[in-house]
């Protein structure tokens, strides 16, 4: 893994999201918790909708276009709705954010 700093971890709100652009897309950082942040694909598979625009709940966030709901732990849809988004290998390190390069750089363009 090749770990980059993104920012730090004040600069997303509680329950909150912020967009990395990257050479394949925007990347979603989704916080959950006082040192919790998940990174995935900011687009919904199923309209397109923008996920650091929705509602970040438990280790959920819910698409503010038609309300479809992805596990940011494993990318999953949850309830009726079928479809992952791809997730990304993310820490904390003394408040900063890293996340994996490696993984990033293999992502297909969005």
């Amino acid at each position: 893994m090749s770990w980059i700093d993104i920012g730090h971890i004040d600069d997303i709100p509680l329950h909150g999201a912020r967009v990395v652009k990257t050479p394949g897309g925007c990347v979603g950082l989704f916080r959950t918790g006082p040192q919790q942040v998940f990174a995935a694909a900011d687009r919904c598979p199923h309209k397109g909708g923008p996920l650091s625009e929705g509602i970040v709940h438990g280790h959920s966030v819910t698409c503010p276009l038609h309300n479809w709901v992805f596990d940011l732990n494993t990318g999953q849809a949850l309830g009726a709705d079928e479809g992952r988004i791809e997730t990304y290998p993310l820490r904390v390190e003394s408040g900063r954010l890293l996340i994996d390069g490696t993984a990033i750089g293999k992502r297909s363009a969005a």
